[in-house]
């Protein structure tokens, strides 16, 4: 079943955030529109009309990267998941109204500014919860059902905003809203309606304290064999797997011209890939536990690399839309088992801000493959996409060589050697799954370990290369 084994805080809290991701999506198609209409004037940057949608949109990721370490730190060190959450969600619904008095470009920039600070807040706390609400040894199932969740928001918020405007203006109780009105109105809606969601059903972990933030971005391993920190790379892999699938948004208008094709065809597009996210994440997730994070990560950005390439030859809005099917496939098989490595890799009460090393990375991702995008069109359609191609094989080169695999269910339940090189183990493990599991920094100057229940660590060493530090899950 598709919650089997699933938290029902966790389940609770994808579902809450699907309605706000409703609300972010919707910009996503309406802003460029937004942009290209009338409504929207004054001094342009000395930019072009795509340079400056590229800008707006990727203004998003980039404050929202710089907010989130610091909120990571302060949730760890308040032990408090669930205030940072509704206070991210109250911010994002009430400056989403302010879009309907910006009417520069200045005005546009600075709301999406303050939208992006209040978002950080929200998805640093989430990304921590799940974690932590997570059994052990279905991390990447917990992972991935809750990412289901959300991304169904974010493909079903496209497809209704194309429609909104494309169907606007609207005549409610004698008073006339355009199209891009009534988007902003609905955006900030769902927003609020996550807020009650939130408050409703989801709950922090009844023994998670306030902890020391002395953790948190660590560059480099410290060993002789990986030059950076594994939570690191994977960060960066993130990064650049980010851009390749984002690449699309800012050239709307481009896209549309060269296909031949409207706004609601170019949201099927975006929404595609959202779709077969939401289908196999938590499949793709489960599958990870069982045969080892690490590698559905590497097969997943080796799969990116020629499907972003291709999205630049297209001709065809079926092509298109078959093209970002395939695109969310391999995605998925990176998205929830990235977060479920990374999750393991953790030290103990420090999610917050470590697991935001890797949401950061994304959202800086979604905002320099949007900048690239406007940037990179002037060369030429293919351009951009050959760019994200090349940046998904970068993402693959750093995973395979400097992160190392996580402890899956099955591999916490014997006893015999890992293979670190692919994180499974030489030999089938025993079918009960054993409480005390590895969680290790391998290529780290130290060991994290996890706390038990009763508060005291434990610990064995392995006959490896690298030191391990295994502990009893909480």
């Amino acid at each position: 079943m598709l919650l089997s084994g699933v938290d029902r805080r966790v389940a609770a809290l994808g579902l809450a955030r699907m309605a706000d991701a409703v609300a972010n999506s919707f910009l996503i198609i309406v802003l460029p529109l937004y942009i290209a209409s009338d409504g929207v004037g004054g001094w342009g940057f000395g930019l072009s009309e795509a340079a400056i949608t590229g800008l707006v949109l990727g203004a998003f990721g980039l404050v929202n990267s710089v907010v989130q370490p610091f909120a990571g730190r302060l949730s760890d060190r308040m032990g408090q998941r669930k205030v940072f959450i509704l206070l991210g969600l109250v911010v994002l619904g009430v400056v989403t109204l302010a879009y309907t008095f910006a009417t520069s470009y200045t005005a546009l920039l600075g709301v999406r500014v303050l939208q992006a600070g209040g978002a950080a807040f929200t998805i640093v706390g989430s990304v921590a919860l799940v974690s932590e609400l997570s059994p052990a040894g279905g991390r990447g199932r917990n992972m991935g059902v809750y990412n289901s969740f959300r991304l169904f928001g974010f493909g079903a918020g496209p497809l209704a905003a194309g429609f909104v405007v494309e169907h606007g203006p609207y005549t409610i109780s004698g008073a006339t809203l355009s199209g891009f009105e009534m988007a902003f109105y609905g955006s900030a809606a769902a927003a609020f309606l996550s807020v009650a969601l939130v408050g409703w059903l989801v709950s922090d972990p009844d023994d998670l304290q306030p902890r020391s933030s002395e953790g948190g971005l660590r560059v480099f391993s410290g060993e002789q064999d990986r030059l950076f920190d594994p939570i690191f790379a994977l960060g960066l892999a993130s990064l650049f797997m980010a851009s390749c699938i984002t690449l699309l948004s800012p050239i709307e208008p481009v896209v549309n011209e060269r296909l031949g094709q409207g706004p609601v065809l170019f949201a099927v597009e975006f929404a595609a890939f959202i779709g077969t996210q939401v289908v196999f994440q938590p499949t793709m997730g489960r599958l990870s536990d069982e045969y080892g994070h690490r590698r559905f990560v590497v097969w997943g950005l080796l799969g990116l690399i020629p499907v972003t390439l291709v999205q630049g030859l297209v001709t065809a809005p079926w092509q298109m839309i078959a093209v970002r099917l395939a695109q969310g496939g391999v995605a998925a098989m990176v998205f929830a088992p990235a977060l479920a490595l990374a999750g393991e890799l953790a030290e103990e009460g420090q999610s917050g801000a470590q697991l935001s090393v890797l949401t950061v990375s994304f959202g800086l991702g979604i905002a320099a493959g949007q900048v690239i995008s406007g940037f990179l069109i002037r060369f030429g359609f293919l351009a951009p996409f050959a760019s994200g191609a090349v940046l998904a094989a970068m993402g693959l080169v750093l995973v395979w060589t400097q992160v190392p695999g996580g402890a899956s269910n099955e591999e916490e339940a014997t006893d015999e050697k890992i293979d670190l090189s692919n994180g499974i183990p030489e030999s089938p493990s025993r079918s009960t799954p054993d409480p005390v599991g590895e969680r290790s920094r391998n290529g780290c100057s130290h060991g994290a370990s996890r706390r038990g229940s009763n508060g005291q660590h434990a610990g064995r060493a392995e006959e490896t290369s690298q030191r391990h530090g295994a502990v009893e899950r909480p």
